[in-house]
C-alpha cells in the first residue's frame, strides 16, 4: 500500500479498503452477529453477542495516519462560545485523568480493564462552552473518518480524549497520538486519530452510520445496525 501526504500535519499510510467497507455494509443488511438479546450493564458485564479477548485487535479502514505529537492539533468548533485550538503541549497542560474501563467492538470482541489516561471530555467542553442550541457532536479524524454522538454522551463521565493506554503512549495503530474514548458504546464511536470536534444543533450521521450501522450504538441493546 502506498504512503501519501494528507495535510501538512499528517501522513497517511495505506489506502481505503473498499472491499472491507462493502463487506461491513453487507453485514449491516444481513444483521450479522445479532443475537436478539438485550441486557443492561448492571445485569451483566459482557454485552449480548460479545466474546472476551486478551489482545487489542486493530481495526481501521485501511489507512493509518502518522501524526507526530509536535504536529498534532485538536480543534473544537461549531456551536461554541469559544473556539478551541490545542497543540500537544497545551493539551498535555490540561488536567489529566485516568480511568479503567471495558471496550466493546461491534465486530463482537470485548476487552476488560483498559487503563486510559488523557483529558476528560467535560474539561475540553468547559473550554469551548457549548451554545444552548448545541445538541450533537461529530468527531473528525486525520484519515477523514467521522462519527457522531449526542452531546450528553460525549459530556458523560469517563468520556475522554486519550493519549495513553495501559501505561504507554497510544500506538498509531490504535489511534495515537490521541483518540476519543467513550467506553459505554460500541467502539466505532470512539474515533481514532481525532483532530476536530464539531458541535451541532442537528444530528449528522458519520461514516458507518450512513452505511447501515446504528446511530446510537448501545452494546447492551445490541444496537449494531440500523
Amino acid at each position: 500500500m502506498a504512503d501519501h501526504p494528507m495535510t501538512d500535519d499528517a501522513v497517511l499510510h495505506g489506502a481505503l479498503r473498499e472491499k472491507l467497507v462493502r463487506a461491513k455494509e453487507q453485514w449491516a443488511r444481513e444483521g450479522r452477529l445479532l443475537t436478539g438479546e438485550t441486557s443492561t450493564p448492571q445485569a451483566q458485564r459482557l454485552p449480548p453477542g460479545q466474546r472476551l479477548v486478551q489482545d487489542f485487535p486493530v481495526l481501521d479502514l485501511g489507512v493509518q495516519p502518522e501524526v507526530k505529537p509536535e504536529r498534532w492539533r485538536l480543534r473544537v468548533e461549531g456551536l461554541v462560545e469559544e473556539k478551541v485550538a490545542l497543540d500537544w503541549d497545551a493539551f498535555q497542560s490540561l488536567p489529566q485523568q485516568e480511568w479503567v474501563n471495558d471496550i466493546h467492538c461491534v465486530t463482537a470482541w470485548s476487552r476488560y480493564d483498559n487503563r486510559w489516561k488523557g483529558v476528560a471530555a467535560r474539561d475540553i467542553l468547559m473550554l469551548a462552552r457549548p451554545k444552548p442550541e448545541a445538541r450533537f457532536v461529530v468527531f473528525h479524524s486525520y484519515d477523514g473518518y467521522t462519527t457522531n454522538v449526542p452531546l450528553e454522551v460525549f459530556a458523560a463521565e469517563e468520556a475522554m480524549v486519550a493519549h495513553t493506554w495501559n501505561g504507554a503512549p497510544l500506538d498509531r495503530v490504535h489511534g495515537g497520538p490521541a483518540r476519543i474514548v467513550i467506553p459505554r458504546y460500541y467502539f466505532w464511536k470512539s474515533a481514532k486519530w481525532v483532530t476536530r470536534i464539531e458541535l451541532l444543533a442537528e444530528d449528522r450521521p458519520g461514516f458507518w452510520e450512513v452505511r447501515g450501522y446504528h446511530n446510537n450504538a448501545d452494546p447492551w441493546l445490541e444496537e449494531r445496525y440500523a
